[in-house]
């Protein structure tokens, strides 16, 4: 994954966490949630998830690539982020 100006960005599980921990997705997400306890994200909180990600690390992703039946844990959402790099 790359950033507006080309650079590549890896977001790690700690970031994930801590995107996740935002008021409007999960306001009372542990910090020391196991990064594979199951979460379910909805369509809104996605979104906000994907702007966050956007206004903190300046990583685009369209909502389409981001398959929310995927996004169920911070390791899957963790590992869909790099697997984006990869493409």
């Amino acid at each position: 994954m790359t950033t507006e100006s080309g650079a590549r960005t890896r977001v790690t599980a700690d970031a994930v966490r801590e995107l996740l921990a935002d008021d409007k997705i999960f306001p009372d997400l542990p910090p020391d949630l196991d990064e594979d306890a199951e979460l379910a994200l909805d369509s809104l909180g996605l979104v906000w998830f994907l702007h966050q990600l956007d206004l903190r690390f300046g990583l685009m992703v369209e909502p389409e690539e981001a398959f929310l039946a995927s996004f169920t844990s911070i390791r899957r959402i963790t590992e869909h982020l790099a697997s984006l790099d990869e493409t």
